[in-house]
């Protein structure tokens, strides 16, 4: 049933992507000019526009790409308007970029899935751990040997990660202590 939502999550990018094809190109001019209306009205404001276009790198200019998409008005103004504008021609790969996000996109539901196994292991580790755990007080009992040995592998390995696991709540609980009671740090 997991395998269903990750062939439904992974549809779904892929139309994502495909319906954003038509919507960016690779190669394109980017301008950014002040708004008409400073021209038009001999003011001098600082609010820019954005025009872009699909264009050959030679026609990446003020006639190019800015002109065919202005009113007449701004045409005639065309040699004040221009020199005001910076024109960029910008080449970029969106085949890497749709692969890079997808990839972390991945990456983040793979987390979010271990995330998961992980809340739903606490539970477990806790419940067995402490109906077979006797507290140490001293690390070097551990050595001898005692109740974890005679649980098996399994057992003493879950006893290990709870004992480590309590250990640092413990000293967690101690450097707090320390912290915001007695304004010390533990070396």
């Amino acid at each position: 049933m997991r395998w269903e939502y990750f062939i439904v999550a992974f549809a779904a990018m892929y139309f994502v992507c495909v319906s954003g094809d038509q919507s960016y190109e690779d190669k394109r001019c980017k301008c950014v000019c002040p708004s008409p209306a400073a021209v038009l009205n001999n003011t001098t404001g600082s609010d820019r526009k954005l025009y872009i276009a699909n264009v050959q790198p030679n026609k990446c200019d003020c006639d190019g790409v800015i002109l065919p998409q202005v009113g007449a008005d701004v045409k005639v103004r065309a040699l004040e308007f221009c020199p005001r504008c910076e024109c960029k021609y910008e080449n970029r790969n969106t085949t890497i970029i749709k692969v890079v996000v997808i990839i972390v996109i991945w990456v983040i539901m793979l987390l979010v899935v271990y995330m998961g196994f992980l809340i739903c292991l606490d539970p477990l580790i806790n419940k067995r751990a402490k109906a077979s755990y006797q507290e140490h007080t001293n690390e070097e009992d551990e050595v001898g040997g005692g109740p974890s040995q005679q649980m098996g592998a399994r057992g003493n390995v879950l006893n290990r990660v709870t004992h480590q696991q309590d250990k640092w709540k413990r000293q967690v609980r101690e450097q707090r202590r320390n912290i915001y009671d007695r304004h010390t740090m533990l070396n």
